[in-house]
């Protein structure tokens, strides 16, 4: 099959080297005792994991540069604090880094204006996050992080809730070839009852208290449409294991909404 020439940010995807275990575990070990060029060759090894994770982002109406550049910063972030005696998959470690630094990227050129401690508040609570995932491997909840910074699981949510980015009303949302359905088209909807929009805010609060993995998998599945078997490729893990993830993540957000 032919490898088609895509540059993102002068950087031709075609020619992009990707690393086996063993070359990763090798280079790891190398940069540990100071080979200065391990490192380069493990951000060169793994820049298809940053562009595996852009694809979610192609039809958002962003610059792919700049956010291959900014997905660039959170490899680099997950290289130089990954561990190998954690015994966790290298892609498994830096996906959520890689996503956390696109979307803070995103939150931060949001043309919406966040008070200034609802947006503290939400970087201490990413950051809280991402410094007990690089430490334990383990997402923490909602709940976990309110009580560590003595704030409500309502003030965690409304926190991280407040830095998403806006959507135009004139989003496109749906075109079979005919007239194309905006956004806004769809915002009066008599049928729409109070009722489904406290159980919409429920299941967003559900998700939210998942962890980043398995609500990466369940995005993937239910919202981008993508299968088992290319959710596992991207995440370097096996089919069975994201079913088992993605079943977890089911059951969990049936106890909660019980």
């Amino acid at each position: 099959m032919a490898r088609h020439k895509v540059e993102i940010s002068g950087v031709n995807t075609a020619n992009i080297k990707v690393l086996t275990k063993g070359e990763m575990d090798t280079l790891f070990q190398q940069m540990k005792e100071g080979n200065p060029f391990a490192r380069e060759d493990l951000i060169e090894g793994n820049l298809k994991l940053v562009l595996s994770i852009l694809r979610r982002f192609k039809s958002r109406g962003e610059n792919l540069d700049d956010l291959f550049q900014v997905g660039c910063v959170g490899l680099v972030k997950a290289i130089d604090n990954f561990d190998l005696s954690h015994e966790v998959k290298f892609s498994t470690y830096a996906v959520p880094m890689i996503l956390g630094e696109i979307r803070r990227y995103l939150r931060d050129n949001n043309s919406l204006r966040v008070s200034r401690s609802i947006k503290d508040l939400a970087y201490k609570v990413l950051r809280l996050k991402e410094e007990e995932y690089a430490n334990r491997g383990v997402e923490m909840s909602n709940e976990e992080v309110a009580k560590k910074l003595s704030v409500t699981p309502y003030e965690v949510v409304h926190a991280l809730d407040s830095l998403k980015e806006p959507i135009s009303m004139f989003e496109p949302i749906y075109n079979d070839g005919g007239d194309t359905i905006y956004l806004y088209d769809q915002i009066e909807d008599k049928k729409f009852s109070s009722k489904d929009f406290e159980i919409r805010l429920a299941l967003e609060e559900a998700l939210s208290s998942l962890e980043q993995r398995e609500q990466y998998i369940l995005d993937e599945r239910f919202i981008v449409g993508k299968t088992q078997m290319e959710i596992a490729e991207e995440l370097s893990i096996s089919q069975a294991q994201v079913s088992r993830l993605e079943k977890n993540a089911i059951e969990s957000l049936k106890k909660i909404l019980k």
